[in-house]
């Protein structure tokens, strides 16, 4: 039997949403093992004189609990 445990992490990038989103991955996976997925429930843009200027993801991350 297994156990999964999500936890939810907000990332930004200054390129693109899938840019914030691999970054977020990349750093929750330095400090928690066993990532199996990611489910994105938020994505938002930060505008600047009429420019997009930040990407920014909320995502819920699962991992096994080993």
């Amino acid at each position: 039997m297994s156990v999964a445990k999500i936890v939810e992490i907000s990332s930004s990038s200054k390129d693109s949403f899938e840019d914030a989103i691999r970054s977020g991955i990349r750093k929750i996976s330095k400090t928690v093992k066993h990532v199996q997925g990611a489910w994105i429930k938020e994505q938002k843009v930060v505008i600047d004189d009429g420019e997009i200027v930040e990407f920014r993801v909320s995502m819920q991350v699962t991992f096994i609990v080993k």
